[in-house]
């Protein structure tokens, strides 16, 4: 039996593969929003991709409704059906607004806008431009990148670079720039190291997919290149028969530490509180969670130097380009800690001013409310929605 959405503003989540978060960035993000969504009246439903082929079932999530759906293991092909299969559940059950998390199936999205229901669609990060891909795949997530542009009622953009990309494509009033955010971790319990086999204020991280354009390689050369004293922990889940995984692993030295993909948060927040540096080596993309989470653990950071990176880690991260620059960073940063304080402190303060969660959430509640108001013909501020994230307002 169906559970009854009947409010009137309901709210599908789809694009992820669901609820409690244990993926990855978008993840977390609809953890965080559909019980804030939730509180300010909306009838909320989360899409979740299981594994094995099984029958569509529904269950309850803190009083979000949650939507079950198996297309067999993680492959990108069933993640693509499951796309499908989600829209084609939402065009049955007809919720006044979609929220869709990424663009890699937006052509899907044109039965939406066919079946008059309002699509707000996050476009992530210039996807197709990613090294990993090959032709087919480049030209599959090019297409979908105009696809979603195009036929989306409303874009948000993460990233102010995102937001100038699609403003090549569609006018600049159909983007709204809404960052990524993350909460300031306080006190964390050092306990899960042990297992890790590190000692607090001993390592230095890298949280990251093992992806070429995510300089895993040039971060691992230049940690490796000389005896360090203290640890280099790589998260993810490295492969052997992946060559690009073999050539990292067979760049490291004794000092580095692959403990595979970990999605406990308990121990990823104490990896994060009791590091004394985070490398961040991404290349491409918007707003980037793991690195703001890791300011927001007040961690010193070392990021590599684009204009994504350099305007969400701001003037107090150190930056890197290459193998070279990134050893020469190394070399200064471990051997200095009142540097690396400084730096803490000012990647704290951006992440606690500029990406607080409560006003990343605020600025999602108004879009979502305002688009859903203008598609449902009632009074709207349509014409001037927000382009941009309002400032944290100063303390009273």
């Amino acid at each position: 039996m169906s559970i009854s959405t009947t409010p009137s503003k309901s709210i599908a989540i789809m694009g992820i593969r669901g609820i409690p978060a244990n993926h990855g960035g978008f993840e977390t993000f609809a953890e965080q929003l559909a019980p804030y969504l939730l509180s300010a009246g909306w009838a909320v439903t989360v899409y979740c991709q299981e594994d094995g082929k099984m029958p569509t079932r529904e269950s309850m999530f803190h009083g979000i409704r949650r939507v079950h759906i198996g297309v067999g293991r993680d492959t990108a092909l069933n993640s693509i059906r499951f796309d499908w299969a989600c829209i084609s559940h939402a065009l049955k059950d007809r919720p006044s607004l979609v929220l869709t998390l990424g663009y890699n199936t937006a052509l899907f999205g044109l039965r939406l806008r066919a079946a008059g229901i309002p699509n707000v669609m996050n476009m992530d990060g210039i996807e197709w431009s990613r090294q990993k891909w090959g032709p087919m795949a480049r030209a599959w997530l090019y297409l979908n990148d105009w696809a979603g542009c195009l036929g989306a009622t409303h874009l948000v953009a993460d990233h102010p670079e995102i937001a100038r990309h699609l403003s090549s494509r569609v006018r600049a009033r159909k983007i709204t720039t809404i960052p990524y955010g993350t909460t300031a971790i306080e006190d964390v319990d050092a306990a899960p190291l042990k297992d890790l086999g590190v000692q607090p204020g001993k390592f230095v991280t890298v949280i990251a997919r093992p992806e070429p354009e995510n300089s895993i390689l040039e971060i691992v050369q230049a940690f490796s290149a000389k005896k360090r004293g203290v640890d280099l922990v790589v998260l993810g889940n490295y492969r052997s028969e992946v060559a690009y995984h073999a050539q990292v692993q067979a760049a490291a030295s004794s000092e580095v530490r692959f403990p595979g993909a970990i999605y406990d948060s308990s121990i990823v927040h104490s990896l994060r509180k009791h590091s004394m540096l985070y490398v961040h080596g991404h290349r491409v993309g918007g707003t980037n969670p793991s690195l703001l989470e890791a300011m927001g653990a007040g961690n010193a950071v070392l990021a590599h130097d684009n204009q994504f990176n350099r305007w969400v880690a701001g003037d107090g991260a150190g930056y890197f380009k290459d193998t070279s620059s990134c050893r020469d960073a190394l070399d200064k940063l471990l051997d200095d800690a009142a540097q690396r304080s400084e730096m803490s402190a000012a990647t704290l303060n951006r992440a606690r001013v500029t990406f607080a969660w409560r006003d990343v959430l605020a600025a999602y509640a108004f879009l979502l409310s305002d688009v859903h108001s203008w598609a449902h013909g009632r009074p709207s501020s349509w014409q001037r929605l927000p382009t941009s994230l309002p400032q944290e307002p100063e303390s009273t």
